[in-house]
């Protein structure tokens, strides 16, 4: 898939347009291919698995909503930037509380995962009829794949909107008509059973990531699956995601946890890079440190308000550079705050790979390159520059399209390794738990932490995954029983920034804000059935 570097576009608009009802017609119309003909060897159900993976590349449609303008804007770690305040609001208002279910982040963000779950039915209903030598290819091994591929995705699109809404819609058929949509939002206990039923489906087919050929790396592996399911029952061990009535214990979230967590860890295809900025070059994708990226391909044609499907490159590049000619030409979104700033340890080399503090010679404009008084930048979706590049070091400024080819790394073995961490705290193993927080911190080469707790863990996890959009899913899981200590930490991160900042952010409302609005407009299409997040 690496070189592939998505033909998924085309893919997928054949796959979608391919039209499989039979019942009202007397004959196929002419040009068409019926479902059940299409899926007739490897190289097509291939084809639909790998459209089943576009719309996770997708950061535009009617506006941009990457997830991290959740992930880090949302959280202490980062503040919109851009040029103004007003510059792309719906993200103003997502980071300041004031979000509304017109926000059209949220909507364009919402749909995009749906385009992916819908494209995973698909995959998931036809393959699972195919049979087994239809081609030489086509082995119980490969169909088996496949459809753990299928389920992978359909659990992490699902898993996405979770945190993001809580319940939601949960369809594990293909959409025929509007009448099959016509469905109530599932509970969080409901979406959270199905997540870990598809995932454990893909744990026990797909591959390890050894076995798969150069071109296909970039798939879902069998680490892959083990990780998230990993993840998945860590979020459902916290006393937030548990106050929706979730039917699994504490105790068996840990367990579990753990067990995926030892898997990934014994099986041997994993390890951290020697030098912790090679996971954000071009040259260090799939590599060692690599558990689950979304692919991204360099490309220069102009496709500004083409909407949803008409990029193989990633937006991310250009939104996160500063604005200055001088330092990468971008948009200057998501800035670092102060407070993310300060959270690093003296001497820790991941502060600079995260972090760019542009030099005031070069700042062209000061009226649209600081926001809000910070000028800070993502290092390492923005500014990042191979060393072979003219200039070389990390940290310089990319000279790389619009459109950039920089993966998105999602899933990095260094997070699996405090996320086991994480697991064997919640076991009172705090002994094996301080053997992998050490290990993470020993690659960039800080001494050993003294004792594992919460606080040691966390810090941790906030340093080493700085800016990849995992901070404000963490804070919200992380907050105490009847939700106490999200609301208190983020109006202590509110009263250390600075005045101009805390005149934009309302008041957090507990029970409100830790989760945001279901789209009106997905409401509207829906209304006898669809709900409101509370306050909202």
């Amino acid at each position: 898939m690496r070189t592939n570097k998505y033909i998924l576009a085309i893919v997928c608009a054949l796959s979608l347009s391919l039209t499989g009802c039979k019942d009202y017609l007397t004959e196929i119309e002419p040009g068409k291919t019926l479902l059940d003909d299409f899926f007739s060897s490897t190289s097509t159900a291939t084809q639909c698995v790998t459209g089943c993976y576009v719309p996770l590349m997708w950061e535009y449609n009617n506006t941009y909503c990457s997830e991290w303008f959740i992930g880090d804007i949302v959280s202490d770690d980062a503040l919109k930037g851009g040029g103004s305040t007003s510059d792309m609001g719906a993200a103003y208002d997502m980071e300041n509380w004031r979000t509304t279910n017109q926000n059209s982040l949220l909507l364009d963000f919402y749909r995009a995962q749906f385009q992916g779950i819908g494209r995973c039915n698909l995959a998931i209903e036809y393959i699972s009829k195919m049979q087994e030598g239809i081609d030489e290819e086509f082995t119980a091994s490969m169909k088996n794949r496949l459809l753990g591929e299928a389920y992978y995705l359909r659990a992490y699109y699902y898993f996405r909107l979770l945190r993001v809404f809580a319940g939601v819609p949960m369809p594990l058929q293909v959409v025929r008509s509007s009448a099959d949509w016509g469905m109530p939002r599932a509970s969080v206990d409901a979406m959270y059973t199905q997540i870990l039923a598809d995932l454990t489906f893909a744990e026990q087919n797909l591959w390890a990531k050894s076995e798969y050929p150069a071109d296909d790396l970039g798939r879902a592996t069998k680490g892959a699956a083990q990780a998230m399911l990993m993840k998945v029952n860590l979020y459902m061990a916290s006393p937030y995601w548990q106050s929706y009535g979730l039917t699994k214990s504490v105790s068996d979230c840990y367990t579990d946890a753990e067990k995926y967590g030892k898997k990934v860890i014994d099986s041997g295809e994993y390890s951290l890079c020697p030098n912790y900025e090679d996971n954000f070059t071009v040259a260090g994708e799939n590599g060692p440190e690599s558990v689950f990226e979304i692919q991204y391909a360099e490309v220069n044609w102009g496709d500004y308000g083409q909407g949803f499907g008409f990029t193989a490159g990633s937006f991310t590049q250009i939104l996160v550079r500063s604005r200055s000619s001088l330092i990468g030409g971008g948009w200057g979104f998501n800035h670092p705050t102060q407070n993310l700033y300060d959270e690093f340890e003296a001497g820790d080399p991941r502060r600079d790979v995260a972090i760019l503090v542009p030099d005031e010679t070069l700042i062209e404009t000061p009226a649209v390159e600081y926001y809000l008084g910070n000028k800070m930048l993502n290092n390492k979706y923005g500014m990042y520059r191979d060393p072979s590049d003219i200039g070389g070091g990390f940290g310089v400024w990319s000279l790389h399209a619009s459109r950039g080819p920089l993966n998105n790394k999602q899933i990095r073995y260094a997070d699996v390794l405090l996320m086991y961490a994480e697991a064997c705290l919640g076991k009172n193993d705090a002994a094996t738990a301080l053997t992998y927080i050490n290990l993470v911190r020993s690659r960039v080469g800080l001494s050993p932490a003294a004792t594992a707790d919460d606080a040691t863990l966390r810090h941790e996890r906030r340093c080493e995954l700085a800016m990849e959009g995992h901070r404000w899913f963490d804070l919200v899981r992380w907050q105490g029983v009847d939700g106490n200590g999200l609301k208190e930490h983020m109006d202590a991160y509110k009263a250390k920034e600075t005045v101009e900042v805390q005149s934009h952010i309302q008041e957090f409302i507990k029970g409100k804000n830790e989760i945001f609005p279901i789209p009106q407009e997905e409401i509207q299409l829906n209304p006898t059935t669809m709900e409101q997040n509370p306050g909202y």
